[in-house]
């Protein structure tokens, strides 16, 4: 179902991060890499609603957070890597 989808439609404007102290455009380069990796974890047969509440759960995780300005680019490839896993996972244990 993910190929139904476009990750164009869950990336951020800079207008739509919020104040960062001039550091916006910076804010949402970095969260949107972080959704375009998330988008490349998720398995194609993912319905709609999951990959919703994944990609829509990583902003809210990281809402306000420095981090995404202040960690190294690893730590949060490595992060948003393992949200989704989890996230899946998680999702699998609810439709049991």
């Amino acid at each position: 179902m993910k190929d139904w989808l476009s990750v164009q439609d869950y990336l951020f404007g800079i207008d739509q991060v919020g104040d960062w102290e001039g550091q916006e455009e910076a804010v949402a380069e970095n969260l949107n890499e972080l959704i375009h990796c998330a988008w490349q974890a998720l398995p194609d047969e993912a319905d709609a609603e999951t990959i919703d509440r994944i990609i829509e759960g990583i902003w809210e995780h990281l809402r306000g957070d420095t981090a995404l300005l202040d960690a190294e680019h690893e730590e949060l490839i490595d992060w948003v890597l393992h949200y989704v896993a989890n996230q899946l996972e998680n999702n699998l244990d609810e439709e049991i």
